[in-house]
């Protein structure tokens, strides 16, 4: 059991939804304060435990190859509202870049996968 440094989410904008999940609605952002883009994943109602584990999970992991980089995590304070603020990086949809990969292609992601 660890606490969570909880910072104020009054540095960070959404620009636009970039999609969701069963656990969390993820947002394209930006850092108000040097402009930067950002990965904003506001995390749905469930248990603290199951939201600490996975900030203890993104911390341990941090630095890692392949790792993105868990940049702040805030929380609203009226709502409680928890959201994880992620590095930016440029992607392709997975739906779209999939149909298009070869063999070679898909066993270099997949190699690349397991360095992760």
């Amino acid at each position: 059991n660890f606490p969570i440094c909880w910072n104020p989410q009054d540095s960070y904008e959404v620009v636009k939804k970039i999609g969701r999940g069963k656990y969390s609605e993820v947002f394209e952002g930006v850092n108000v304060n040097n402009d930067e883009k950002c990965v904003i994943k506001v995390l749905k109602p469930v248990k603290k435990m199951k939201i600490k584990r996975e900030i203890k999970i993104l911390q341990n992991l941090c630095g890692g190859t392949n790792i993105i980089k868990l940049l702040d995590v805030v929380r609203d304070p009226l709502s409680k509202t928890p959201a994880l603020i992620f590095e930016h990086v440029n992607n392709i949809d997975f739906r779209t870049l999939y149909p298009t990969l070869s063999d070679l292609d898909i066993r270099y992601y997949i190699n690349e996968l397991l360095k992760a």
